[in-house]
């Protein structure tokens, strides 16, 4: 079975739909799949406007997509998840405290991320041996100060900071797309 990563904002309507289709076109030929969800979401809404124009700009078809509210379960099945903030960080641990050790801030992962070489392919699974070096990784750096682990929401934006974040964002996941390729 294909393993999962969730990307986590507020609203699932710019950040994570963002991330989810970056991730989808970076980790394309691994066995990974991604969804998003919002710590606040209302269910069942279209990609904010400038955003999915984004997406459509990178070649996805943003069309389909529709918001979903974040449960315990998404959870559960996430090999590794991806917040906006260090508060959506702190609901996903909240909901699933098991998650612990797999959630952590777009851009936390991507900066320790960057600092492994190679993941050590304990798990059989190219993503969890990726997590897992992330998750060492922690341990050894010091933690960013004040808000510099959280993306910047671009809700009240022009199309050229949804461009920005949509930018951040594929900094972030590179390293990810990196180790997994390191530990495939």
């Amino acid at each position: 079975m294909a393993t999962a990563v969730l990307f986590v904002c507020h609203a699932n309507l710019c950040r994570s739909p963002m991330a989810e289709y970056t991730a989808r076109r970076l980790l394309a030929g691994w066995p990974v799949t991604v969804a998003s969800a919002g710590t606040d979401a209302v269910a069942g809404l279209a990609m904010h406007p400038f955003a999915a124009q984004v997406a459509a700009e990178t070649g996805a078809d943003p069309t389909a997509f529709r918001s979903r509210r974040l449960a315990p379960e998404h959870l559960k099945h996430a090999v590794l998840v991806l917040t906006a903030t260090r508060r959506q960080r702190s609901v996903c641990t909240a909901l699933a405290p098991a998650a612990l050790h797999r959630t952590f801030t777009l851009r936390q992962f991507g900066r320790l991320a960057a600092t492994v070489e190679t993941p050590i392919e304990e798990h059989g699974d190219p993503l969890r041996a990726a997590v897992a070096a992330a998750a060492l990784a922690r341990g050894r750096l010091q933690p960013a100060l004040g808000d510099a682990d959280d993306l910047r929401d671009p809700l009240t934006g022009t199309p050229d900071d949804f461009r920005r974040c949509a930018r951040e964002i594929e900094r972030c996941l590179r390293p990810l797309a990196t180790l997994i390729g390191a530990a495939g």
